[in-house]
């Protein structure tokens, strides 16, 4: 079995950098505001120890907690502008789901990759 990345640093690392993205989508931070926190969220999970992940996704879910508290309607419609891949009109539960769906499909490439670690 092939994974998406090649080892289980890299794979939580881009779960982290997605979240945190989809995170400023959602709190409707423009993409100008968005692409210059990338490289930081890169370098923020890169080379660190499992306790420090750990610390970035504490804070991650906790910032999540924070942006659900402040949306009163979760099912509220937004458009998403990229300006390479258009227009998107979606709501914030479906991106949300996406956010969900997305870790849980990492999390399963992280396990496949630890049993065949052993």
């Amino acid at each position: 079995m092939t994974s998406v990345f090649p080892s289980v640093s890299q794979t939580f690392g881009h779960m982290y950098m997605f979240e945190q993205l989809y995170m400023y989508v959602l709190a409707e931070v423009p993409n100008e505001g968005i692409f210059l926190k990338i490289p930081g969220w890169r370098e923020e999970a890169q080379d660190i120890t499992v306790d420090q992940m750990r610390g970035l996704f504490a804070g991650g879910a906790e910032q999540f907690r924070d942006l659900l508290r402040r949306t009163p309607d979760t099912d509220k419609a937004m458009t998403i502008e990229h300006p390479s891949y258009g227009r998107l009109d979606t709501y914030f539960s479906d991106i949300l789901r996406h956010v969900v769906n997305h870790g849980t499909y990492h999390r399963g490439n992280v396990t496949a990759m630890l049993r065949q670690q052993g």
